[in-house]
């Protein structure tokens, strides 16, 4: 009998230290007004001593608690991250030692800020094949990531994490998607280059650790291609909700003008985290069934929609 993922669970944490732009204003050339009115960002999360898969691991606890679940059930935990504890082991396989959950295969997906909706696809199609659950986090310190003199990128991110849980079911719950790559903007935005130590390398190490971005490139891109892609997924459909990448508040008001679908069906939270990257819609997602704008299990219709580093992008129409 054919099987499909259903998110049967939500949960997200965040770091308890809060930088406010005030607060930013003290370190670097910049004010609240001058943050605010670009992006829609008041203030933002971040860690003072723990890692992504800290942060992760909670974030496990919480989903496997709520359905009252073994960790052994679980037969799969997908991490979505930009901000690794290492290039190896996976923040997934920390988040799985930690949780004991010792039947399930774990691994990272690296993309971005899209990594949430990669990593559901992918999870999904697990479920598909013959497994039963899993989870599905997105997590970030991305403030280890920031040159925290630079202005034009440490006013805009944050730290975070969040989850779901997903099920076997016998509806189809992922109703379409739509996710695309384009490595020749892959410069648009850049982050944690690693230069080889080798003594047989003779090239002059070019590439920076800290997180670089064009702006106007990822603005453009985001209004242009995300657009078109959140008008291919809906097709007329008629949507509930749509939880976007939290990048940007400006971008979110001009994509919503561009596909015609009114500004209050589009969550946002960034005044409040920032961007999160990979963890920002599974954040949004658990405040929204928190609040009870969203209910688990109600055939709500939802877009996920997520764009970054890559370039990558893409949304995902699921009936939750």
């Amino acid at each position: 009998m054919e099987q499909f993922g259903t998110i049967t669970a939500t949960a997200s944490v965040l770091p308890e230290k809060i930088i406010t732009n005030d607060d930013l204003s003290k370190m670097m050339d910049t004010s609240d007004e001058w943050i605010s009115s670009r992006t829609g960002i008041k203030e933002r999360h971040c860690v003072t001593d723990q890692e992504t898969s800290d942060l992760c691991y909670l974030v496990a606890k919480k989903l496997l608690k709520k359905r009252a679940l073994d960790p052994n059930e679980l037969d799969f935990i997908i991490v979505a991250t930009m901000s690794p504890d290492y290039t190896s082991p996976s923040v997934a396989t920390l988040v799985q030692g930690r949780i004991g959950a010792t039947k399930a295969i774990a691994f990272d997906i690296s993309a971005a800020c899209s990594g949430f909706v990669y990593a559901l696809s992918v999870a999904e199609k697990l479920i598909r094949c013959g497994s039963m659950k899993g989870l599905v986090i997105g997590g970030e310190t991305l403030s280890k990531l920031i040159d925290w003199t630079d202005r034009s990128t440490a006013v805009l991110f944050g730290d975070g994490a969040g989850g779901i849980l997903l099920e076997a079911g016998p509806e189809q719950k992922l109703l379409r998607e739509s996710l695309a790559a384009d490595g020749s903007r892959a410069q648009s935005l850049t982050s944690g280059y690693l230069p080889n130590h080798s003594p047989l390398y003779t090239e002059d190490s070019e590439g920076s650790y800290y997180l670089k971005m064009v702006g106007r490139d990822i603005f453009d891109f985001a209004v242009r291609d995300v657009a078109m892609n959140i008008k291919e997924i809906i097709q007329g459909t008629a949507v509930d909700y749509l939880l976007l990448h939290q990048a940007n508040l400006r971008i979110i008001e001009k994509i919503a003008r561009k596909v015609k679908v009114p500004q209050e069906q589009f969550l946002t939270n960034m005044d409040k985290y920032g961007n999160t990257s990979a963890a920002s819609i599974p954040i949004l997602l658990d405040e929204a069934v928190e609040s009870g704008a969203i209910t688990l299990g109600q055939k709500q219709k939802v877009v996920f929609t997520g764009y970054g580093g890559g370039l990558t992008w893409g949304s995902i129409l699921m009936e939750l």
